[in-house]
């Protein structure tokens, strides 16, 4: 008879294999939240050889899975899971141990083999039947049990894990911005932050944003300087597509949390209304408001130009509510706790 997976494991490789594709059908966090819990419970089994495929089943599937909690689910609850999950399988992991010769080991492997691999390795029939699928020998199939290779396939994991966290989830060091954007006599270049903040290739939105929040929040800038930073943060919310994470969002928020949002004016328009909502229309707008003899080409028209109506605190609240609703959906898009995005 032909070995074949249980119902539930082929529908588990059908939903991580949607997730580690980015393709996800299943809702990722929730999904990745049982997986390692299952992994934890497994833990807690006494050795036998059950547990022991476990092990290897989890182990390989946390690895495949990790990149996209590092990536895509900003939760500190998900990375602890994993992480507590990953340290208790390398605790029973001797790398020493390994006897397979040479280039025996699983190699260069693709996440969504990984996942077929993974839930495969939980059970006899899930091996016989992922060894007859990809024409495995005994000692191919054995390769997958080998605490050496799961002992280097968790160490690798744990590594992306507790890097990422930090970069998630820790303080962002972004002072070497000072010596791009802080002139000699002590005013802030914005147009070398406008000129930064446009080359997003280069990754650099949120660490401009993040400086300019900064900045605002320690009253770092004169007054003439204020519009220009509120826009270099404004920006670099509204400009953060996929959202930034809360080691980010943090400052961000708090930087926006400062405007008042109960104000009116008489003004029938604001400067940056008249901008199209684009990278160089925004980009065209600050820089010809700070250096208009350099960069006379400008969205803004002349009778929409004038500083009063740059700087009405009605402008300042209609950018805070659109920033902080983009904050909002940061949250949701990237899951996580509230506390997760809090100081």
């Amino acid at each position: 008879m032909t070995p074949t997976l249980p119902a539930d494991h082929r529908e588990l490789i059908s939903d991580l294999s949607g997730i580690v594709s980015d393709y996800p059908y299943a809702d990722p966090e929730s999904t990745l939240a049982a997986l390692a819990h299952d992994a934890a419970e497994a833990l807690c089994r006494e050795a036998t050889a059950e547990s022991r495929r476990e092990r290897t089943g989890y182990t390989i599937l946390l690895h495949a899975t990790c990149w996209y909690v590092c990536a895509r689910i900003f939760s500190k609850s998900l990375f602890a899971s994993y992480t507590g999950a990953l340290d208790g399988f390398r605790a029973q992991l001797d790398r020493a141990s390994c006897t397979c010769p040479a280039g025996a080991h699983p190699a260069e492997l693709d996440p969504e083999y990984e996942v077929e691999a993974g839930v495969s390795m939980l059970t006899e029939a899930g091996r016989a039947a992922f060894a007859e699928d990809y024409g495995l020998d005994r000692a191919e199939s054995a390769a997958f049990d080998c605490e050496g290779f799961l002992a280097a396939v968790a160490d690798e994991a744990l590594g992306r894990l507790h890097e990422a966290h930090q970069k998630l989830f820790g303080g962002i060091d972004v002072s070497h911005l000072d010596a791009q954007f802080v002139r000699d006599d002590g005013r802030l270049d914005i147009v070398a932050m406008q000129d930064a903040i446009r080359r997003s290739w280069e990754d650099n939105t949120g660490p401009v944003a993040l400086w300019s929040a900064r900045r605002w929040l320690t009253g770092q800038m004169r007054d003439e300087e204020r519009i220009g930073v509120f826009l270099c943060l404004w920006m670099g919310i509204a400009q953060s597509y996929g959202g930034l994470p809360p080691s980010y969002a943090r400052d961000l928020a708090a930087a926006m949390a400062t405007i008042d949002l109960d104000v009116s004016c008489e003004h029938p328009q604001h400067p940056w209304s008249t901008a199209d909502s684009t990278v160089q229309s925004r980009y065209r707008a600050v820089v010809h408001l700070y250096a208009p003899d350099d960069h006379p080409d400008t969205p803004v028209p002349a009778e929409f130009s004038a500083r009063e109506l740059w700087e009405c605190p009605v402008q300042y609240a209609q950018l805070a509510r659109e920033a902080l609703e983009d904050l909002a959906g940061w949250r949701t898009m990237r899951g996580g706790d509230e506390e997760d995005w809090e100081a």
